[in-house]
Parts: C-alpha cells; structure tokens; sequence
C-alpha cells in the first residue's frame, strides 16, 4: 500500500520529482568528483615518481613530500652520492613552476634512460637542440601538440617538440636540464636527486647512509614518498577537512531541496491527506509515506549523481587531461548515498510531521 502511494504521488509530479532527484544529484557529484580529482592528481604524482625507476628521494631542507622551492642542492653532489658505497647511480634534476598546475622538469636524457629504461616515444625522440622539448601525450593532447611543433608559452621562452612520449614517466613537460637552469638563474642547482642502489637488500643501508652525511636533507624511499600521497596528507590534511567541508554542503542541499518539494506536496495533497485520515490512517503511516517518497528520490538523486560523475570526468578528461586527472572512486558511492539519505530524511521530517498532524475535517474542507 505505502509503495503503491509513493509510486502514485511521484508520477503524479513528474517534473518535480525529476528535478528534485536532479538538485540532490549535483552535491552527490561534486563529492565524487572532488575525491576522485584529489586521488587521481595525487596517484598520477606516485606513478610518475615510480616510473623513473630509482629507490630514494634526496630533497633539499625546508621542502615537504609535496612542494619543492626552487633548486638549492650543488650539481656537484650527483657525482658525491655516487660515490657512496652501494650507490649504484644518481640522477638529478630541476622543476620550475611554469603556469596553473603545470611544472617544468629539466633532466640529462643519458642517465635517466640509464636509470628509468628510457622514455616510449610516441611521436619524435630524443633531445637533439638545447631549446627542445618532450612532453608526455595527456600534455600534448590537451595542447593540440605533435613533434616538430613551437611552443611558445612555457616560461615565455620558444621550444619545438623534440617527441611526444607515454606518460607516467617523471613529468609533463621536460627540457634539458642545462637549457632551464640557465633560464631560471640556477646555472649548476638542482631541485632534487633519485639515487638507485645496487641491489634492493642494500636500499636500507644506503638510506640510513644518506641520512648520516646529509642530516639536513629529507630523504625518502620512493615507496615511502608515494605511500604519503594521500588526501590525508595534503597541507597536514587541509584537503581532508575540505571534503568534509563539502560533504556537509552536501547534506544542506540535500535537506533544503527536499524540505521544499516535500512541503510543496504537502500542500498540494491536502485532500489526499485528509482522506486518508477519514480512511483511518494514521500519524505513523502518513508520516512514512512522506518519508518513503523522500528516500526514493534521495536514491534516484545519488544514482543520478554517479552517473553525473562519470560525465564530468570524460569531460575532464576531453578539456584537461594534462592538467586535471580525476579517479574513479566506487567506495564512496554508498557513503554519498548514506548523505543523500540523511539530507532527504532530515528535510522530509517537517513537512511529514505537519502532513500527519493536519485535522481530516479541515484537509476535507480545504480547496
């Protein structure tokens, strides 16, 4: 009986109820996508890190596991931690920021493909003039780029596109290594160096070895580095709190959408409600009614908003998939569906309560 009535009053107000399912879907998507760009942005990070293939992180003091401040480490020091026992080779490099979220890696080819194995090119190859550039094919297809093409607003110099290459190697863009210090003023700096050990059994000690000779360096293994990538972490967890921010937003919405279609109906079934009354309905069953159709658009909105999240990441994904790399999160479908719910049920209470306390005798006469 309750469901029949639900079904009933849904279809009898489609456009309402459609448009109510879609007004809870927008918090719903906005959740998703959040959390799905902070996975994806924070993952593409660790892959990158991982795929240039070496086992620790030297960082200059004063840096964290996600922010580098321009390039204070001495190049001289590549050739010192190679000389370290155990140290099989060292690989340093600089990153500039350039626009937005976009970075500029300069690297020396030669030893990153000795370490890393070496770029997949797609289109072009290596280096062959100072003012060259690699950029990776999410770069390149945001940017509508192929080799052989000048660009010309990466830190307002003009480069050509040497190669168009895989990505999940180091960065987006990469230039020599020379070329950027020489632009950034950091004639012989670095940003930072990865160091590849000799064997994995020998990782520990060289750690505990570098650790002892630069004290003032944070240094990490890659694997600790990229297990530190974590929405937990960003800004000592100011991205966490933000999404939570969000969620609460979430359930605003959801309640004040649903506090006004509810209530809306309410009045616009006075007779209905009174008859029902007359019929021997109760408090209770008037109340769940109203609360049942509430729930059934809070489920129909979080579907609708699911949906909605993989629309806006192929649109993400078309626009900027250089820039912004969003995940699919499905562990937190039923958590924004358990918001939905709370949102819809905390709207629909006063207008089923004001539903269920309404006179029969006064519902009957109301025109």
């Amino acid at each position: 009986m309750t469901a029949k009535l639900v079904l009933e009053n849904l279809r009898h107000k489609p456009m309402r109820s459609l448009l109510s399912m879609f007004l809870i879907a927008v918090p719903v998507t906005l959740i998703l996508c959040l959390v799905g760009l902070s996975r994806g942005m924070l993952a593409d990070s660790a892959r990158r890190a991982r795929g240039i293939g070496a086992d620790i992180m030297v960082r200059p003091p004063g840096t964290s596991f996600l922010t580098l401040s321009g390039a204070p480490i001495p190049e001289k020091m590549v050739g010192f931690l190679e000389r370290q026992p155990h140290v099989a080779m060292a690989l340093g490099m600089m990153v500039h920021p350039s626009s937005g979220l976009t970075y500029v890696t300069g690297v020396d080819l030669v030893p990153f493909d000795r370490m890393s194995g070496g770029f997949k090119y797609l289109e072009g190859g290596p280096f062959q003039s100072p003012t060259d550039l690699i950029v990776d094919d999410y770069y390149a297809r945001q940017n509508k780029l192929h080799a052989g093409n000048e660009v010309t607003g990466l830190l307002n110099h003009r480069w050509r596109v040497a190669g168009v290459v895989e990505g999940g190697k180091l960065a987006r863009t990469v230039v020599p290594l020379r070329t950027l210090q020489d632009l950034t003023g950091n004639t012989g700096k670095l940003s930072q160096i990865f160091v590849k050990a000799d064997k994995d059994r020998n990782i520990p000690v060289v750690m505990q070895e570098l650790k002892t000779l630069l004290p003032d360096y944070n240094i990490y293994t890659v694997e600790e580095f990229t297990s530190l990538l974590t929405v937990e972490n960003v800004q000592g967890g100011a991205l966490n709190t933000f999404i939570k921010v969000m969620v609460g937003i979430g359930v605003v919405i959801g309640f004040a959408v649903v506090l006004l279609s509810m209530y809306m109906a309410v009045l616009q079934r006075t007779r209905e409600i009174g008859i029902l009354k007359a019929l021997g309905a109760s408090h209770w069953f008037i109340l769940k009614v109203i609360l049942a159709e509430a729930v059934v658009m809070g489920i129909g909105g979080t579907i609708v908003g699911i949906g909605l999240s993989f629309g806006a990441r192929a649109l993400i994904l078309a626009l900027y998939p250089a820039s912004l790399t969003q995940a699919v999160t499905p562990d937190w479908w039923p958590i924004t569906g358990v918001i939905s719910l709370v949102g819809v049920v905390l709207g629909a209470l006063y207008p089923g309560l004001s539903a269920a306390r309404q006179d029969p005798i006064e519902a009957l006469a109301y025109e």
